[in-house]
């Protein structure tokens, strides 16, 4: 079975780090097309071993992607 998932990828000092936030798995990588890479190879291994009951409960979750601005200090 396949499903589509969300890849949050960000530059943080010297990697990316790529998150999932359906599944709350996390990888990195020096670019971020490793990130993202290393990001599906975690997801497969989690697949791979986790039972189908911890699959479903955490797919069955709702999440929302969005953005939002906020205040802060400058000094």
């Amino acid at each position: 079975m396949k499903t589509k998932l969300t890849a949050i990828i960000r530059s943080e000092e010297d990697a990316y780090v790529a998150l999932t936030p359906e599944l709350d798995i996390a990888s990195q990588g020096g670019t971020s097309k490793e990130a993202l890479d290393n990001l599906r190879e975690a997801v497969n291994l989690f697949f791979e071993t986790a039972s189908i009951e911890e699959i479903k409960k955490r797919l069955s979750g709702e999440s929302t992607i969005t953005q939002f601005e906020a205040d802060y200090a400058t000094a």
